[in-house]
């Protein structure tokens, strides 16, 4: 055996050392960065030097430099954006999986990377009751997971319709409408954009007062042109309330005009995991493709993203390379087949030690735990005087609104002490949350999905809310 070169060794040990102690230190340290963007240039923005520096030195000052510029995300205080944290198998995984250093772009350029996909995939297919032949992808996250699955739709939509669009392009093709209710996700848009399909030929059908959309509203839009090739876009999560589409009334509509069904499950898909939950994706199943995260609910580092596609054959024809240097395999899976990306990180590692230490029964806990401190969070918040509740979670969003409470206060007064409320919670430290816009209001939205949040954790953002409320005063 070769001995470890000194090098490698002394700068891994530092990051050891330094990660331990980052997440040692996650309850006692601020969740909110504490220095601004001119003190990180002037420490990070160095001129680059003509001599390298020793590893261990690198990491040292690497570390010395960022401090006070890192969110708590890892922790269990986070809850802005819908970041998870990192489970412990998952962490370790990932420092495996960058010392190992495995291309996951064919079975040939890891054989392990590669089966290790494939019982990812299966494993996340029985946790969210997809039909079992759907095929998949593991990306980056659930902004390719959108691009892949609206490239196997338009495939599927076009040829359909006797246009090969990978050899013609969009040039002269059969437009594609694209129907969604008018709350969906920016991250939707932008694969429209990347894919080609336009922003032009999305249509915007309102949502009722749940954030669902309407049925009659889609079957009316769909009637308009019945033979044109469409996309219907649903949620099964909201990003701002956690709203579900009605999957067991909406799929079957569009189906009678022959539509695409796509879903943005971001987080709302791990729902399928809780019993209690379940009753929000009824009729799921009977969609055509479904996107997700993994860096979200199932607490892994970034960046993970998954793809599901009930067409396999549209989605590999979507996507499937080929060339003289390539080592396809006959009696395996090569991922490239599958994702929009060709040299990849080995990510499927950290999902595969996530799933087995969590098992069936801690993916639904996990699920239950994060909605019911959301629900906590947000229900005991806007309880406080200067608090009010705008959205009661479903799973594990909500929105809390902090009134002016001056007597001749008018909208714009109400958001602007909104904001403030939320920087100071922001300037005590303990808890990090984000504001949004929701039905032309400013609200502080919160969003649970660390595995770390604990009733203690609860406790001390109530209290940070309390104070902050008094402090902008």
């Amino acid at each position: 055996m070769k001995k470890l070169d000194p090098v490698f060794r002394s700068a891994l040990d530092s990051a050891y050392a330094h990660s331990i102690s980052h997440l040692e230190h996650l309850d006692d340290t601020s969740v909110a960065a504490t220095v601004d963007a001119e003190t990180l240039r002037s420490r990070i923005a160095q001129s680059l030097p003509d001599d390298g520096l020793p590893a261990d030195k690198v990491i040292e000052e690497l570390v010395r430099d960022v401090e006070g510029g890192l969110l708590g995300s890892a922790g269990g205080r986070f809850f802005g954006w819908v970041i998870g944290g990192a489970l412990p198998a998952a962490l370790a995984a990932d420092w495996l999986t960058s010392a190992w250093q495995q291309n996951a772009a064919l079975y040939a350029t890891s054989p392990a990377a590669a089966i290790v996909e494939e019982t990812v995939g299966e494993w996340l297919k029985d946790i969210f009751r997809l039909p079992a032949h759907a095929s998949f992808a593991i990306v980056t996250g659930c902004q390719m997971a959108h691009v892949t699955c609206l490239a196997a739709a338009r495939h599927a939509l076009l040829s359909q319709r006797d246009w090969d669009v990978e050899g013609k392009g969009l040039y002269g093709a059969p437009p594609i409408r694209i129907i969604s209710g008018d709350q969906r996700h920016a991250s939707f848009e932008r694969a429209v954009r990347l894919l080609g399909l336009g922003h032009a030929n999305v249509v915007d059908l309102p949502v009722d007062d749940d954030g669902k959309l309407i049925p009659r509203s889609l079957a009316a839009e769909l009637a308009k042109a019945p033979d044109a090739p469409a996309i219907v876009f649903l949620q099964a999560g909201d990003i701002n309330t956690g709203a579900y589409d009605e999957f067991e009334t909406l799929v079957p509509i569009a189906k009678q005009y022959g539509a695409w069904v796509h879903v943005d499950g971001a987080f709302g898909l791990w729902a399928t995991a809780s019993e209690r939950r379940r009753h929000l994706v009824r009729g799921l199943e009977l969609c055509d493709s479904w996107a997700t995260d993994g860096h979200k609910w199932l607490n892994v580092p970034f960046d993970c993203g998954f793809a599901f596609v009930t067409n396999p054959d549209a989605h590999r024809a979507s996507l499937s390379v080929r060339a003289s240097y390539l080592t396809h395999a006959n009696t395996a899976r090569d991922q490239m087949d599958w994702n929009p990306e060709w040299s990849r990180r080995s990510r499927m590692f950290a999902a595969y030690a996530a799933l087995r230490q969590l098992g069936r029964k801690g993916v639904e806990e996990l699920v239950d735990r994060c909605s019911d401190h959301a629900r906590s969070i947000v229900l005991r918040i806007g309880a406080l005087e200067g608090a009010e509740v705008l959205w009661e979670p479903t799973i594990n969003q909500g929105l809390v609104r902090f009134p002016d409470p001056s007597p001749s206060a008018t909208d714009a007064d109400h958001d602007r002490r909104t904001d403030a409320v939320i920087a100071e919670i922001l300037k005590t430290g303990e808890a990090f949350f984000g504001g949004t816009t929701w039905r032309g209001k400013r609200a502080m939205r919160v969003s649970v999905c660390n595995w770390q949040t604990s009733d203690d954790d609860v406790d001390r953002v109530v209290a940070a809310a309390r104070r902050a409320i008094a402090g902008a005063n």
